[in-house]
């Protein structure tokens, strides 16, 4: 049995470890603590462990993983951007992410455009103060407008087959193009899109890919709909030309400065984050707590296969 210690498992996902160690022959150690350097000796004796996205792994961490004999860390998410690739392998540590259905980002992120285009935050916030008259401006038609997909891969790619049936057209841009679209530059898209979803992973090539200089470029009352990372919009670029009636409105379901908020009832707390309180206060913005990937689907995928992520690592130790 391989011994594998699984770090930030709330119990749905420690649920589906238990379920799918003894098919995988897996002797699981799990916890709902997030890696830390108070957690990292959980891992001792076994060379594998799985960490989750919602919780940044420091290189301090990274040290401490080593020094107790952890030679391998599997992230279960797509992005590695909450830890240091350079450094995990400068300390012996190998890392690998999983693949997940790619289905729950693409529905949500089509769900979101469709919100955005019907102005829902406002339709339903009126119809609960049982306010329910029509809006001032009429939706607009999915048929009717230019969507601009920046990522096309597994998820880009499943977003651009449901956009087909809505009958809209579509502009795509990746360095490597890998579906049926129209591929136009970066810039370009920008300027021609009424509407851009984000599916770029977040590196430090594609931090702030739509910066202020290409905020600019959007055609007067485009929309902008994020379900990839954070930080590949410039916030507060973004911020100041909603806020100026420039855009039509964005949703987000990732944000800036989001870690330490969400994934967190901050219900009672006083003091908010201010990039989100400006974002909540705006009725043409949509937010949700970094949650599209989150399906039974996606989760039982995330998790399976980075237990076999750590099964590949070992098997490769012993050969």
């Amino acid at each position: 049995m391989t011994g594998i210690t699984l770090y930030g498992c709330g119990p749905d996902e420690a649920g589906l470890a238990l379920a799918a160690a003894p098919r995988l022959g897996v002797r699981p150690t799990i916890t709902a603590d997030p890696i830390s350097v108070a957690t990292v000796e959980l891992a001792s004796g076994n060379r594998c462990v799985s960490v989750g996205h919602k919780t940044p792994v420091s290189n301090a961490v990274l040290r401490e993983l080593s020094r107790v004999g952890v030679r391998y860390l599997s992230t279960r998410s797509i992005g590695y951007n909450h830890l240091d690739l350079r450094y995990a392998e400068s300390v012996g540590l190998s890392v690998g992410n999983v693949a997940y259905s790619p289905d729950s980002v693409a529905d949500y992120a089509v769900m979101l455009m469709l919100m955005s285009l019907r102005s829902m935050k406002s339709v339903v916030s009126r119809a609960d103060a049982r306010d329910y008259r029509l809006s001032e401006l009429p939706g607009k038609e999915l048929r009717d407008l230019t969507v601009g997909v920046v990522g096309t891969g597994r998820i880009g790619a499943a977003v651009i087959d449901r956009l087909r049936g809505f009958g809209c057209r579509i502009l795509a841009y990746d360095l490597r193009q890998g579906t049926a679209a129209e591929y136009v530059p970066l810039d370009e898209l920008f300027r021609r899109s009424d509407l851009v979803t984000l599916h770029a992973p977040l590196t430090a090539d594609t931090r702030h890919l739509l910066d202020r200089q290409r905020i600019a470029r959007l055609r007067p009352g485009a929309f902008v709909v994020n379900t990839g990372r954070g930080g590949l919009v410039d916030t507060e670029a973004l911020l100041e030309a909603l806020e100026a009636d420039r855009l039509g409105g964005a949703a987000l379901d990732v944000v800036e400065g989001e870690e330490g908020t969400f994934y967190a009832d901050c219900r009672d707390q006083p003091d908010e984050n201010p990039i989100l309180a400006r974002l909540r206060k705006l009725p043409n913005v949509l937010i949700s707590p970094h949650t599209a990937y989150y399906t039974d689907r996606a989760l039982r995928d995330a998790v399976e296969n980075s237990l076999l992520n750590c099964l590949e690592f070992e098997k490769g130790m012993s050969a």
